[in-house]
């Protein structure tokens, strides 16, 4: 673990916010030097604490209306191993994250299709086939607000 200071949190924030900021601009932001914050950032990066740089896609824009969360019970968890359940759902497209968790379900999964007909296509043809699928629970996303920046 990392120690952070004021300014380590407050460069977080805004790269969490936009990762695409130059170091100038981090370093106006706070009013330190350019290669202080560049020197920061670096050891930031190089301590782990960047898990990678990703591009926010806007869904809708791309015609998917429609979030669902899906909770899946493994019916036959002996005869069907975990890796193959796995390997088989991070081959369709439309699940956008796989949770293996502990508790009612073995599995969320969080799926985005353009619409309800598309979303009951993707339901029967691709995640009902897959291996030792049993019970399924599914929940529309209505809203969503996301809170960015570090814990």
């Amino acid at each position: 673990m990392i120690d952070l200071d004021d300014i380590d949190r407050h460069f977080l924030r805004a790269l969490s916010r936009d990762a695409s900021l130059s170091a100038g601009a981090l370093a106006r932001q706070v009013g330190i030097n350019q290669s202080v914050a560049w020197r920061r950032v670096k050891r930031l990066r190089d301590a782990g604490v960047f898990a990678g740089r990703r591009v926010e896609l806007d869904l809708d824009a791309l015609g998917f209306t429609v979030t669902v969360f899906l909770g899946i019970k493994l019916a036959t968890k002996g005869l069907v191993s975990l890796d193959d359940f796995e390997r088989a759902v991070r081959a369709i497209p439309e699940v956008q994250i796989v949770q293996h968790t502990l508790g009612l379900f073995d599995y969320r999964l969080r799926v985005v299709a353009r619409d309800l007909p598309d979303f009951e296509r993707v339901l029967r043809r691709r995640i009902m086939t897959l291996p030792g699928v049993g019970n399924v629970e599914a929940n529309i996303l209505l809203s969503e607000e996301r809170l960015t920046g570090p814990i």
